[in-house]
């Protein structure tokens, strides 16, 4: 169990929140049925306790300002993902799923060992998904990915991934055997100062044309230039170009852990615009793989958002 907020001996470095006035793109129109496929609600100690191996301090990033954001850069769906800070205490994702049921998906972090009825109760919320985590501190390794992968399969679940890309070559053989899907965020949270020839990304890129899913996210995470983030802008094509029905977007909003200029999410969108030059290709990006993914049944025209 974390310990709370006021009895942790050394706090995290606090990171700052995220635009307050979130926009669409300029580049190109948001499709109908856009899926934002990875972003966090936070919630504030004691009632939502950090935990004490955290890497950063996050401000609270609660669901009304999500789904604002959602509605700000017209995107139909969201997927939030349990943020490290709150560890395996997923009752705030959890809480969030349920009040937007028809809108929200959501990826756990859990131990093994839970109860039938725990299991049964992330499902129904909306969890498709089980994240494992060896950046940032409270997450989950990949030391029982076997066991995950089982659990993952007898509950119809795909795995998640963050890591980086050079931390990948020894697990490559074991991924390419998972009876799951597995998703990589970030694309590997991956320096681009490391090239294209680089070991791990050559390894990434193995791994997604031979069925891997990839995030096709946090260019900030990953550049070194900064904003525009064209540096990033040659590794994702490759991405894309190897599997273009397995790659997904996310705004992995509130942009926890970082501490240089804060990006509006509609810059990061018109990133796309550079990422998937073809019309066609990005509205698959946004919708169709992401539906396919995450279970997302597109509404009726006119329907009002849940």
């Amino acid at each position: 169990m974390p310990m709370p907020e006021a009895s942790l001996p050394d706090r995290a470095p606090a990171c700052p929140g995220p635009d307050p006035a979130p926009r669409g793109p300029t580049r190109f129109a948001v499709p109908r049925g856009a899926v934002d496929t990875h972003a966090h609600v936070i919630g504030v100690p004691p009632a939502h306790p950090f935990v004490v191996d955290r890497s950063y301090t996050p401000p609270a990033a609660p669901l009304e300002r999500y789904v604002a954001m959602l509605d700000a850069t017209g995107m139909s769906y969201g997927v939030l993902v349990q943020v490290s800070v709150h560890g395996t205490d997923n009752s705030l994702m959890v809480e969030a799923l349920r009040a937007h049921r028809d809108r929200l998906r959501g990826i756990a972090v859990i131990p093994l060992g839970l109860p039938d009825k725990a299991l049964a109760e992330l499902k129904e919320a909306g969890v498709v998904g089980l994240r494992l985590n060896i950046l940032y501190g409270g997450g989950i390794g990949f030391e029982q990915l076997e066991d995950y992968a089982a659990l993952a399969r007898e509950m119809g679940w795909h795995l998640q991934f963050l890591i980086d890309a050079r931390d990948l070559a020894p697990l490559a053989p074991k991924l390419g055997k998972l009876p799951v899907p597995f998703v990589v965020d970030h694309w590997g949270h991956f320096p681009v100062s490391r090239g294209l020839g680089d070991p791990g990304f050559r390894t990434l890129l193995a791994l997604v044309r031979d069925g891997g899913w990839v995030k096709l996210s946090g260019a900030y995470r990953n550049t070194v230039d900064g904003p525009p983030y064209a540096d990033t802008v040659p590794f994702v094509r490759l991405l894309h170009e190897a599997a273009p029905e397995r790659c997904v977007w996310g705004s992995d909003w509130p942009h926890v852990a970082h501490w240089q200029r804060m990006m509006n999410v509609g810059e990061l969108l018109d990133l796309l615009a550079d990422w998937v030059p073809d019309p066609a290709a990005r509205e698959r990006v946004l919708t169709e793989n992401a539906h396919r993914l995450y279970g997302f049944v597109p509404e009726p025209a006119g329907a009002a958002k849940g």
